[in-house]
């Protein structure tokens, strides 16, 4: 039983953390923004076809240059392309080269540890010119709950897994509250500078004003989090973004559209694209008995229980609770579509969500969909009785039950079967 509680428990965590949506943009966009503000990065142009990175790699100005595949994920040196080619990122001496690789590596999908199997779609490589760190450091500027505003929070261990820094080393982190109104002030920022160990005062200085700029951004933009790993002093003895990892808050849309604008779906899952768009919250996970509940608190709950009686949810799915016999449809449309769902389980208690309305969006697609998976549903509140009603009427063969032990029990069953 502990081992199924653990089990239940991590299931939730994992919706609950999938739920947190915002967006992410390419690696060449971040170089864009962070230039918009005076920071400086590498010289980079992207690319969408070989011939075209052939021409940019040509009129670039020098051969050493690094080819990036532009995919929204991490570990994209350490991966490989479904079509056999292996890495991400490389080393670039030539135009010819540079066409070649670009050829590998555009309309392929790059798989990384963070992708998963299927990997995502590479349709942009970006072309980079070369330079050399001299040592390389970690900065971020992000919510930090501790304080209840915006921190910086920064290591001269970079180029690395923070994580794992953090976890080795916590005192190699230093985290610096930001005052969201006023921002970073430049005492602090070269303070900051000093203890990261710039080595020279026009670094520090550089440093100093990429701190600044970079909460200027974090506040302009309604970012959620701004990673920069590595940032890097250069033999030269300058400062650069090498990398930069954006994320933007959902609810900001409205005032920021030309960052929503950058969008790219084709490296979201379809599914939670089509559930977008519908309303819906729904994130895709890896078992066999599809979910619909309404209310986030109740959903994790219902995935709880399944876990607990030794099965897996296919996906977290909250139809809210304005939802429309049309959205209902959509939602049964996104399990249905999936080839792991073994068995469906409805799950709703009708607050502001009526029950009628579920009942007539599922026998719907269900008789549109010519559905042959088991479905399970338990129906508790609002028009319950009508709902029922109606299930009873529409001959269908559907498993109801009052309890959610004993219906999550016949869904694990369902889809074990």
């Amino acid at each position: 039983m502990l081992a199924s509680l653990r089990k239940a428990g991590s299931v939730a965590r994992a919706a609950s953390a999938g739920q947190r949506r915002f967006l992410s943009i390419h690696e060449y966009q971040s170089v864009n923004l962070l230039n918009s503000y005076g920071i400086a990065t590498p010289k980079s142009v992207a690319a969408k076809s070989p011939e075209e990175a052939y021409q940019v790699a040509k009129n670039f100005g020098t051969d050493k240059l690094v080819i990036k595949a532009q995919v929204l994920a991490g570990g994209r040196g350490k991966g490989h392309f479904d079509n056999g080619f292996q890495g991400g990122v490389h080393m670039v001496d030539s135009p010819e080269q540079a066409k070649d690789l670009a050829g590998k590596m555009i309309g392929a999908k790059l798989i990384t540890k963070q992708t998963g199997a299927a990997g995502r779609i590479c349709n942009t490589i970006m072309l980079a010119e070369r330079r050399t760190p001299e040592h390389e450091y970690y900065v971020a500027v992000l919510n930090d709950r501790s304080t209840g505003g915006p921190a910086l929070v920064a290591s001269s261990q970079g180029g690395m897994n923070i994580e794992e820094v953090a976890a080795k080393d916590p005192n190699a982190i230093i985290t610096v509250p930001i005052d969201y109104a006023n921002g970073l002030d430049k005492a602090s920022a070269l303070d900051l500078a000093n203890k990261l160990g710039f080595k020279t005062q026009g670094a520090k200085e550089e440093a100093a004003d990429i701190f600044i700029n970079l909460y200027k951004i974090f506040k302009d933009k309604d970012a959620t989090q701004i990673e920069i790993n590595p940032l890097a002093e250069t033999t030269d003895g300058h400062v650069l973004c090498m990398d930069a990892k954006f994320g933007f808050d959902d609810n900001a849309k409205f005032r920021q559209q030309e960052i929503f604008d950058l969008r790219d779906i084709s490296q979201e899952e379809p599914s939670e694209v089509k559930a977008q768009e519908a309303d819906l919250n729904f994130i895709k996970l890896d078992g066999s008995v599809g979910c619909l509940v309404n209310g986030a608190g109740l959903a994790m709950a219902t995935m709880d229980v399944l876990a607990l009686h030794g099965g897996n949810p296919a996906n977290f799915l909250d139809v809210g609770g304005g939802a429309t016999p049309a959205t209902v449809k959509t939602a049964f449309e996104l399990l249905c579509s999936d080839p792991k769902v073994k068995s469906i389980f409805i799950n709703i208690f009708g607050g502001i969500m009526r029950c009628d309305y579920i009942a007539e969006g599922v026998i719907n697609a269900s008789k549109e969909l010519q559905l042959n998976i088991p479905l399970i549903v338990r129906l508790k509140g609002t028009k319950e009785a009508e709902a029922k009603e109606m299930i009873r009427k529409s001959g269908m063969k559907i498993y109801a039950f009052d309890g959610l032990d004993e219906a999550a029990e016949r869904a694990v069953e369902l889809a074990a079967a």
